[in-house]
């Protein structure tokens, strides 16, 4: 077997990936990414959050390319969502946070946004291996020190390194060496059904390159405009439909589109996509779910092979590239000799099971704002409503995770917080005509935006962003680069 030594390994070529491997390769490390496809491939996961555009792409040094690019500029989000039978637009740039020229994200095709990061990744002085599958994961004295992997040709190889990132996504085949355990959300646990469109209606200028988010009684549609003719449409239904597009998916996506107005509306004009990498209509389970623990001793887990959330506000990308951030300032630290193992991993899986726990009580919040008494899709979402050993369930998914409050510590407090947040989030939306800000001073929303708004604040900023505070009381902060942590 031909082996081969670096300093990290990096399974997956994604927006995770990419970046993890990037940004530990720019603080001088041999870093191996090893990807199973060939880029350009197909993905779904289109919208971003500025947090990813200004703030990670600044760090990687491609926001530059990004802006080049052509991709569809998008301001906020605009939903038919809630009692308001209205659609309301939320925007980015009302926060004070947001402002100026970081108030707007994209809308991405995946295979040319991936393509970028990857390309960047090789540009910084990663070796970049495709058609490349990994095999096993090699272990010594308790401690995980390399990879076993075949490439196109099937020869084997095995690498060692002092750290192997797990980057793979959700159907990870190697997860499981460092959590054997994946907890789902017992409330969100969907369908997702989706092909592409050209020719479709487009929202009123300025905010015709925001996502539209519409609940009907079946569940609810994204409306993702990619470029001035092509759209991204899925709907996401409960897990029990599935025998409704085991048939004929593309008659049960035309049904759905029927069923919701506003969609069948923007449509009317559209044709479906039928050929290429769009021309297909996809099914993709679309369950939250969180693993435990997100590290051990020589691996670590991002992305989707560590947790993934409810796609409702975009936040896919966001927290993918996030863990990877995390994921490079522990490895950069322990590779440096500046912070210890446990201490620096310590702070990534607090700090990402942290923004996990804030975007499923958003998630939570949201979906509870939803007045759709009768459907039994909105009904079987309401965690406020649900016996409590469900409760108790969700509770351990997020379980002090959120802001480390004592207010997830039982069900019952779980059940009151989201309760609240709820009714605030319906509230605020009858007042975003008067009042463009109510959205963010919503608790739940300006919980959602602020760690992005810290991350762009350092990228774009550096040591002039002011002296960081730690999130945790015992924790770290991110060194002036934002590459590693140091003690506060």
């Amino acid at each position: 077997m031909n082996s081969e030594s670096y300093d990290v390994i990096v399974i997956g070529g994604g927006p995770a990936g990419s970046t993890v491997a990037t940004l530990t390769a720019k603080k001088g490390h041999r870093v191996l990414l090893l990807e199973k496809e060939k880029f350009p491939r197909y993905q779904i996961g289109e919208s971003l959050l500025p947090a990813t555009v200004h703030g990670i792409a600044n760090l990687l040094g491609v926001a530059d390319r990004l802006g080049e690019a052509g991709f569809m500029r998008k301001n906020g989000g605009t939903f038919r969502w809630g009692a308001n039978p209205e659609p309301w637009t939320f925007s980015f740039a009302v926060s004070p946070r947001l402002a100026g020229p970081t108030s707007h994200a994209y809308q991405v095709e995946r295979m040319k946004f991936d393509q970028i990061l990857l390309d960047n990744a090789r540009k910084n002085g990663v070796k970049v291996q495709e058609l490349c599958t990994v095999t096993g994961i090699v272990e010594t004295g308790g401690r995980v020190t390399g990879v076993r992997y075949a490439d196109a040709d099937g020869t084997p190889y095995e690498a060692t390194a002092a750290y192997v990132v797990d980057a793979s996504g959700n159907m990870s085949r190697t997860y499981k060496s460092v959590s054997p355990q994946r907890h789902y959300s017992p409330y969100f646990q969907n369908l997702a059904l989706f092909g592409y469109y050209e020719g479709g209606k487009r929202l009123p200028a300025p905010n015709q390159g925001n996502i539209l988010c519409a609940a009907f009684d079946e569940g609810w549609f994204w409306y993702i405009p990619l470029t001035d003719q092509l759209t991204s449409v899925g709907a996401v239904v409960r897990r029990d439909s599935a025998d409704r597009v085991q048939g004929d998916p593309e008659a049960a996506l035309r049904k759905l589109i029927d069923d919701c107005p506003l969609i069948k509306e923007y449509l009317a004009d559209a044709s479906r996509v039928t050929t290429g990498p769009y021309g297909e209509i996809r099914v993709r389970k679309d369950y939250s779910y969180c693993n435990a623990p997100f590290w051990r001793s020589g691996m670590v887990l991002i992305g989707d092979a560590a947790c993934f959330v409810d796609p409702v506000f975009s936040s896919g990308v966001h927290l993918a590239t996030y863990g990877a951030l995390l994921a490079a300032r522990s490895i950069n630290s322990c590779l440096e000799g500046t912070v210890d193992e446990t201490a620096a991993f310590t702070e990534f899986e607090r700090r990402y099971r942290r923004e996990y726990g804030v975007f499923h009580e958003f998630l939570a919040s949201f979906y509870s704002m939803q007045a759709d008494e009768d459907s039994y899709f909105w009904q079987a979402k309401k965690v406020t409503q649900q016996n409590a050993s469900n409760l108790e369930a969700f509770v351990e998914l997020v379980a002090g995770t959120s802001s480390g409050e004592e207010a997830l510590a039982t069900a019952h407090r779980t059940s009151e917080a989201i309760a609240a947040g709820a009714g605030a989030l319906a509230a605020a939306t009858y007042e975003l005509d008067t009042r463009p800000s109510a959205l963010h001073s919503s608790g739940v929303v300006a919980a959602a935006m602020s760690e992005g708004a810290r991350i762009q604040s350092h990228a774009l900023l550096g040591g002039d962003a002011g002296v960081e505070s730690p999130l945790f009381d015992d924790g770290l902060i991110a060194t002036d680069d934002s590459l590693g942590w140091t003690r506060p």
